[in-house]
This record gives structure tokens, sequence and C-alpha cells, in this order.
């Protein structure tokens, strides 16, 4: 694992993100340019997957500005607070994880496609290595209450976020 990371500090900041920006695009170009799929039920999943990832894609715009301590003028992306409460409660990456990793495995659910496939799974895994070196940054960026954090809360698998927190009401 560490050799890994000494190998994603060295590559350029937005690399992984172009990149898998770029597949991912060309999923979304099969989606217009490819017949109607073989499995409507399959394609209707991968419309379920979307709207799910649509929610997390939207929803870190609002919370992050209201609750990150976001400079007057400036974009939602320059927190200087830590958020951990609401959506941030349920997984760490909502956005830039949660969402993009929703919206690959949608995207060829609704082709049902080799094409989608072949360039969805890439696009996951990249964008799955941007997040690694995300919280490397964001462990920069808050020290010790970020590590903490991250012992809590998982990266971006929302069904174990959403029964930790349920499981914590319980246990109230």
């Amino acid at each position: 694992m560490e050799h890994l990371r000494k190998y994603l500090a060295q590559l350029p900041f937005y690399l992984l993100v172009w990149i898998a920006g770029a597949l991912t695009l060309a999923q979304i170009a099969l989606l217009f340019l490819m017949d109607v799929p073989k499995n409507e039920t399959i394609a209707q999943i991968g419309v379920i997957l979307w709207w799910i990832g649509a929610v997390f894609g939207w929803l870190p715009i609002f919370v992050l500005g209201r609750k990150g301590g976001v400079p007057k003028g400036k974009s939602y992306v320059h927190t200087t607070q830590l958020v951990e409460t609401g959506l941030y409660a349920v997984v760490r990456h909502p956005q830039m994880g949660t969402a993009w990793l929703l919206m690959c495995p949608s995207l060829m659910l609704m082709t049902q496609h080799w094409a989608s496939v072949g360039l969805g799974i890439p696009a996951m895994a990249m964008v799955y290595l941007d997040l690694l070196k995300a919280d490397q940054r964001l462990i920069e960026k808050f020290g010790d209450a970020y590590r903490r954090y991250m012992a809590r809360v998982p990266r971006v698998n929302f069904v174990a976020g959403i029964l930790r927190l349920a499981w914590q009401r319980i246990e109230r």
C-alpha cells in the first residue's frame, strides 16, 4: 500500500480525474449512440443508480457551501472546516467518489454494451485511486480530525454508512 501511495503522489494533481472524465464522457456518448438496450429492466436499474448518484453529486454543493466555512464569493470546494454531518456522516466523498462510482455502472446498465464496460471499469479504478490521493490531501489540510473522521465514515460505501448511522441510533 505504501508503494501505491508514493506512486500516486507523483502523478499530477488532476491527471486521474481528467482521464476518468474522458472515459466517462465516452460512456455517456455511447448511451446516445447505442440502440435501445436489450433488457429494459436492467436499463431501469441503471436509471435508478443514476438518480441515486445524482443526489450524491448535487447535495455536496449545498452542504459544503452552508457548513464548510467557505469564504464569501468562493466556490463550495474552498472549504475551511471539516464537515462531518448530514451526507458527510454517511460517506467521506459523496461527489467525486460515490456519485461517480455510481454513474459508471449505471451507464453500463443503461447501454448494456461491452464498450461501456470497457470504458467504465478503468474510469472507476482511476476515480478510486484519486480518492486515495484526496484522503491524503485532506489529512494534510485537517490533520488528526480527518484521521478520526476516516476511522468513522466509509470512503464511498453509502450502504455501510447508512447502516452504521442506523446502528448508532439503535444503540442510543
